[in-house]
């Protein structure tokens, strides 16, 4: 049944069955992501690797048959990877890019699948630009506006330019722990349309500039 549920769905269903107590975030989300580039210099996608925490990651494989136990292989889990990224879409992937300040818009993710590692679920997956495109400055931001899942950057190299020319350089923000003042809040609070928006707080911000 669990592989027929969307990410959101399991988000949800988590939020509301272990942790339906008093704040966000409800789920927590390691991320590390690739800028790629083509030879003329345009940037064409994002690619995302997305670790969950240990208590989201149990959770999402309750229901998924394998053929050794505790053992699970890209294909079993190849139902539920498509179901994650497509409900994905109607978040905007939780990624957010700008070019020369214009909002840049993605296509449907490519090369999606999930494997697990240690104890944790990792999300593969790419984002095509709509358009390819060259720019002086690209801004990605990647988060959760309601903040119901904390996203953060790997410790060491989380953002890699692929194939970028050579004059580009990078500078990555890390917000700082919204976790934690988010714990002190209901979750009323989040309900609130004034706060739809919590999460923009909390941010990962990448910059990217070729002059």
């Amino acid at each position: 049944m669990h592989r027929a549920l969307g990410l959101l769905t399991l988000l949800v269903t988590l939020a509301g069955g272990i942790a339906s107590a008093s704040a966000h975030p409800h789920v927590w989300v390691t991320a590390s992501s690739e800028l790629v580039y083509a030879p003329d210099g345009s940037v064409t996608g994002v690619r995302h690797s997305w670790t969950f925490d240990d208590m989201f990651s149990t959770y999402a494989l309750q229901g998924v048959e394998t053929k050794t136990k505790g053992v699970y292989t890209r294909e079993e889990l190849a139902p539920l990877a498509q179901t994650n990224v497509e409900s994905l879409k109607e978040f905007g992937f939780f990624t957010f890019a700008k070019a020369d300040g214009k909002k840049q818009r993605f296509l449907d993710p490519v090369d999606y699948y999930l494997e697990r590692k240690d104890a944790a679920l990792v999300l593969h997956f790419t984002l095509p630009f709509k358009t390819p495109f060259k720019t002086r400055q690209l801004a990605l931001e990647v988060f959760d506006p309601t903040f119901f899942v904390d996203f953060g950057l790997e410790k060491k190299d989380p953002v890699r330019l692929i194939g970028a020319p050579a004059s580009c350089t990078m500078a990555i923000q890390r917000p700082n722990d919204g976790a934690a003042g988010a714990l002190k809040l209901n979750e009323d609070t989040f309900m609130n349309g004034e706060n739809s928006n919590y999460g923009a707080m909390f941010a990962n911000k990448i910059t990217v500039d070729c002059p």
